[in-house]
Order: structure tokens, then sequence, then C-alpha cells
């Protein structure tokens, strides 16, 4: 599961209302002109990622190194929706942009000037927006295009000429993604942020859920593109009878969520294989409900795309305690050994390693090797003894922290760091989680995440961007019970126990003890606080009111030993229907007194890797986090979100960091040769298309991730216009 699910559902304005309809009938006159300014579909951007194969390559020419320092804005489309996240990675088809606003509304732009064509209202009743990576395309013989995404539980069809809904799919032109599940109406998020991938009728669906105990299970489904029909069922939680069932205790099928594919997806039109990576199950970090290897949680799937039948499998992390879901689509490359072409799949990782296999049978490519696990369980946890990684490539992330990469930034922050980690367990990768706190390197949003890995056959590289940064995973009692979004004592868990510590104590340096503040601040003063922040502690102004006041609440009439540091030989609840044992404490980074990562830089990076060699051929640091950069900190490099673009004009475009910059790097050495201002982080991966004669690429700007102020726009950058075009038109 995706770390970012239980954060979105408390820390996100949840009830933000859906901005007011505009658009209404598509503008025909805009559209012919879009469409007599297509390209060919070749040098469009027609599926999410480039292509099925998740490639993130482009074949376009006209800006490369000799003047990609040209490049300016040509257009702006602005939603002026803020306040939640935009993470779409736009499509562009017969000449016309696709895209949706941080509302969920679906809109049609001329991809050559950000003309809005038409614009698509999702109806009332869906839930609150979440993240949108993407839309699904699809043709008719007659080549009538739909597009198809999903809003809160619904996934929807809307007509790509005319903006209006297709009333014969589903039902009225929508289906409900909990229609079917064994557990439709158990606890816990459901959407689906990321397209599927469409292999001729059918269309195979990504779901997000919620993290915690009671979220459903995610079975793998393909839909019929027509009807909103389900056409097949994977389930990655086996049934009794089913192959995999005995990785899992008795009744799991029966209790236990998630194993769910939320990354994104590829496929092998000619092998009829589409390549599928799950997440953990629920809950993430505590298993003793789930005892076994889990198949197929955590794992790498090769489906018939026609009947969802397993071909293949390989799983990355047996029995997850670590949230460590497999983050990103996998890509479909070849490589050559031997003088012989290989048609293979790799698959990143939050750990920050390349798998790479044999495409057809499933077999590794590089040598792999079983690591131990590391620590004591608690209470009842049955752990895997051990967890397969490759030799080859080497990790891109450190895999822990010693003394050599603790931040040297200052004395003080280093002994901050240092006082921090005598408290904890920290060891090397697989070190289990504790009741004191244990050091998740790198952090549980990786290593590699969400916005996928570029490509290039021409050089053999493959280019992903990491984070580097350590998180904390610190495992409390906790009773079911409590498990609603409006308990003030699971806000506190998830929110603030990071730094503040699950007994409220702080640090006793740069964090205060919360233990009896309300003979301290007023209720007043304390509400403010907790709305709008103070010093290096983010403000939660943007979840509703309502949990808000319940975090106040708890913050103030806790008893002063509500929280006390549990030892780890002190008695311990078993694991029953009714009554979960652990729960983690928020997630949280490992950071110094001043709030910066606790090792030293690069804190993010971009790497190309040599697939076929399983070598690294660069890495360098990616973006700065502002607020190192008012530190007099240049060149750290920053977490990252969104992911990178490479194409034939031998550059590398990525934004995805909190500077608000679009970046070009040089494909073969990484020196980066472009930075062009946005007006907030792109938190998506950019497309390169060309439209009305022109090579353009396209980021949204959408913020929030990282304390970046929210945004709303779609930014398009190419080399200037000839004279004899004329002005650009305005943005809207």
């Amino acid at each position: 599961m995706m770390v970012q699910t239980m954060s979105v559902a408390i820390l996100v304005a949840c009830g933000a209302a859906l901005a007011c309809a505009r658009g209404g009938a598509p503008d025909t006159e805009r559209l012919e002109r879009a469409r007599a300014g297509a390209a060919p579909a070749e040098r469009e951007w027609r599926t999410y990622l480039g292509d099925l194969a998740s490639s993130q390559s482009s074949p376009l020419v006209a800006i490369d190194r000799s003047n990609v320092t040209q490049l300016e804005v040509a257009w702006r489309y602005d939603s002026r929706e803020p306040g939640a996240q935009v993470q779409c990675s736009p499509l562009v088809i017969g000449g016309v942009l696709y895209g949706t606003s941080p509302t969920l509304r679906l809109f049609a732009l001329d991809a050559a000037t950000g003309e809005e064509i038409w614009s698509f209202e999702p109806p009332a009743s869906a839930r609150a927006p979440h993240p949108n990576r993407g839309l699904n395309y699809w043709e008719d013989a007659e080549g009538r295009g739909r597009l198809l995404y999903t809003v809160g539980t619904t996934l929807l069809a809307v007509d790509a000429e005319t903006g209006e809904r297709i009333e014969s799919f589903g039902h009225l032109g929508g289906v409900d993604l909990r229609d079917g599940l064994s557990r439709p109406d158990a606890s816990g998020t459901m959407s689906s942020n990321t397209p599927g991938v469409i292999f001729e009728d059918i269309l195979v669906l990504p779901i997000s859920l919620g993290d915690l105990y009671g979220s459903p299970p995610g079975p793998i489904r393909a839909f019929d593109v027509r009807t909103g029909e389900v056409r097949w069922t994977f389930k990655t939680i086996p049934e009794p009878g089913e192959y995999g069932y005995e990785t899992w205790s008795e009744d799991s099928w029966q209790r236990v969520g998630g194993a769910n594919s939320w990354a994104g997806m590829a496929l092998d039109v000619e092998r009829e294989l589409v390549f599928v990576p799950t997440g953990s199950a629920s809950f993430d970090f505590y298993g003793a409900d789930r005892v076994g290897d889990n198949l197929f949680a955590n794992t790498l799937l090769a489906l018939n795309a026609r009947t969802g039948e397993r071909v293949w499998h390989y799983q990355i992390v047996r029995h997850d305690l670590w949230d460590r879901d497999l983050p990103q689509p996998p890509n479909l490359l070849t490589i050559e050994r031997d003088g012989k072409r290989i048609d293979a799949v790799s698959q990143m990782t939050k750990t920050g390693h390349m798998f790479l296999f044999d495409r057809a049978t499933g077999e590794p490519l590089h040598p792999i090797e079983e690591v131990p696990v590391h620590g004591e369980p608690v209470g009842d946890e049955v752990p895997a003894r051990t967890q397969p990684l490759p030799l080859r490539p080497p990790p891109l992330t450190r895999q822990s922290i010693d003394d050599d990469s603790i931040t040297d930034r200052t004395p003080a922050a280093r002994e901050s760091v240092l006082a921090r980690l005598a408290r904890l367990q920290n060891g090397p990768q697989f070190t289990l989680p504790s009741l004191e706190g244990s050091v998740l390197m790198p952090g549980a949003d990786g290593g590699a995440e969400w916005g996928g890995s570029a490509w290039d056959a021409e050089t053999g590289l493959l280019y992903t961007n990491v984070t580097n940064v350590p998180y904390i995973v610190q495992l409390v009692p906790f009773d079911q019970k409590l498990g609603t979004s409006n308990s003030g004592e699971l806000l506190y868990l998830f929110a603030c126990a990071g730094c503040h510590g699950a007994d409220r104590l702080g640090d006793g340096a740069g964090v205060p003890s919360l233990v009896n503040i309300d003979d301290r601040t007023s209720l007043l003063d304390t509400y403010r606080v907790v709305r709008d922040g103070r010093g290096r502690m983010p403000g939660f102004g943007r979840i509703p009111w309502t949990q808000r006041a319940s975090l106040v609440w708890y913050l103030r009439n806790a008893p002063a030993t509500a929280k006390v540091e549990v030892r780890a030989d002190a008695p311990q609840p078993a694991p029953t229907a009714d009554r979960a044992s652990f729960i983690n404490a928020g997630w949280h980074r490992l950071s110094d007194a001043d709030g910066f990562p606790a090792t030293k830089p690069p804190w993010g990076s971009l790497a190309a890797i040599d697939v076929a060699q399983g070598e690294i051929r660069w890495q360098v640091p990616l973006g700065d986090h502002p607020w190192a950069l008012q530190a007099g900190l240049e060149g750290y490099g920053t977490e990252n979100y969104g992911g990178p673009v490479v194409t034939a004009g031998g550059l590398l475009f990525i934004a995805a960091t909190a500077d608000a910059k679009l970046r070009a790097f040089d494909k073969l050495t990484g020196e980066e040769l472009f930075a062009g201002d946005l007006p907030t982080g792109g938190f998506a991966t950019p497309i390169v298309y060309e439209a009305g004669g022109r090579q353009f690429v396209v980021i949204a700007a959408g913020g929030v991730k990282g304390g970046v102020a929210p945004g709303s726009q779609y930014v398009a950058f190419a080399l200037p216009a000839p004279p004899d075009r004329g002005p650009t038109p305005p943005s809207n």
C-alpha cells in the first residue's frame, strides 16, 4: 500500500467541494483547429507513460543538447482549483491534450496552445478528490475515442470528442469499483489513482486501498471497455484450494486486506502478458494475523491479459513488515547478452534496487542473494527468515545508517542524530519494526516511487530518480476500536508521534514535550498551533476542522501516563477478531534538530543504469528543498515525486522536486543543461509530444508535497516560435 494513503485521509482537505461546472458544449472550432495541428500518432503521447511498455521515452529530436537552454513557457493552463494534488501525466491524441484538475475535473485542450475545448465535471456524489496520475484512452473500430478514469470508487467513461459521459458504460457512464469485491464494505479508502493498461477491449485496472486493519482485499480485475463488465479477476490473497493459499494463515482470505496493485502496469501485446506489481498486505508493519510469505503481496505477476491466469510470478518481499510495496510500473525492455537479444522486464523497488527478469519465463537475469531479516519480532509476529536482493546493479540508495553516513552539516546536527539513534533499533536492510522505533533506510516513500523509470533503447540505459532519506517505524499497542479518522489518538499517532514520540515526551532537545500541555497553553493557542504550525512544525490547516478538534482534545485531555514507553518484555495483547495488537506511530522522517535529514546528502538523486551489465553509469543529486536553499545548502538533492522522460534528442526531462523546477539533463553524462521555473512543485511525470509543428514538454505543477504550496497549473515548454506564427494565444 502506498504510504500516502493514510496521510491523505488525515492531512488533506477531504471535504473540498467539487469545482463549479465550466465547459458545457465543446468548442468545435478549437477542436478542429487542434486536430489540424496534430502530429502522427508516434509523435504524440497517446498512452500513460508513453506506451504500453512504460518506456517514458519520446522519438522527438527538435529539442536537443544544443538548444535546450532556449526553452521558454509556451502556454499555461490553470484550472484555478488549488488545495489538492495534481499528479496527472496527461495524454495527447489527435492534437488534443487530456488531463485532470485537483478536483478531478476532466478537460480537453488544444495541445499546441493550451486553449480549453471542453470540460467534464465528475458527479457530485463522488468522494473528495484523490490524486490522479493519468488516463486510459480507447478507440472503437470507427475511431470514436473514450477516456476512462476513476473518481472516488467510480470508474467513468467519457466521450473524448464531446466530454460527455458514455451512458452505455456501466450504470449511466460509471462502474462502482466496490461491486463484486468479497468485502466491499471493509473500512479504508478505495480509488484508482493510476491508469491501467488496455489490451484489445479489456482494461486491467490498478486499485488503491487503505493501509490499516480492516481494509478490503485488492484483486487484479479487468473490465470491458465498452460495457464496464468485469471480464476476469485474479485474487492476490488466495482462497482455499487456490495456488498460494498455504502461504497465509488459514483464514487470512476472510480478514486480511491489501496486496493490491496501485502503482501501474505494463503490457506485452505480442505475448498477451500484463505485468502487475503488487503492494503489501494490511496491516503493513505487523503481520501476526497473516503468518507466512503472503503470496501474491509484494510480487511481480505476469498474467495472461485475456484471461487473468498466472503465467509466472516472483515475490520480491516476503511477509512484508516495512510497507515495501512495488512502487512503480515495470519497464519492458530488450537487452543483448552473449550475442542474443533477450526480452526482459525490470522492476524498481522502494529499497532502491532493480530486479531484472526474462519476460517470457520469469528467470532472473542478474544474480539474486538471500539476506537475513534482523531484529527481534514484536508480539506474535513470525517474520520471514530471509529476503531476496539482486547483486547487480548495486542499490541506488543507502541501505542503512552508520557513523560515516550520519550528517556532519553542523556538530549540533550530528549530535542530535546520534542522540536519537541511541534510542532506536538500527541495523541493515530488513531490520524489524520495534517498540523502541527502528530506522527504515531508505524511508517509507523509497527509494523508487510511483513516477516510473525511463528506458532508452538507444543507449541501453534505464533512468530513475530515488529518495535517500531515513524514516522511523515504531510500533505501539493499538485497539482497533480507535480505527476512525476522527479519533484524536489515532490522529496523534499518524501526524505527531514521529517527532514528539508515542509517549508525547519529545526528544528533550528541539522537539518539546506535549504532556500536560493544557497547563502551559490555552485551548485557543493549542488549536492555532495545530492549524497553522510553529517553527519547523507544519500546520494541519488542510484537514477537516473536526479532525483538528479531535487532535486538540486528545492533546489536552490524555493522562500524563497515556503513552509511557513500552518495554520489549512487557505483556502484549494477542491479535483477535476485534482487537489488533500493534500499529505504527505514523510515517516520519529521521531528522536532525533543524529538521534536515539525518544522513549526509544527496537526499535525492537521478541515476542511469546500464541494464544489461547491471552497472550504474552515472548518478547525480536531484533538486534542492527550499528550506535547504534558505540555509545556504545547494546541490544536496531532495525527496522527489514524479518520474523522468527521455528523448531521442539526447535529453532527460524531470521535475519531481520541491524547488519548483523542470530540469533537462544530458542523458549520457547526467550534466544538468536547463532548469525552468514552475509556479510550484511539479510532482508528476512530464510528457513530450509534437503539436502544431512544435515539440512541447508539459508538466503538471500541483505542489502540496514536502510542505510546498498547492497549485493547479499545467505548464508547456517549447523552443521560441518562428516569427511567422504570430502571437501565442493567452493562457486561460
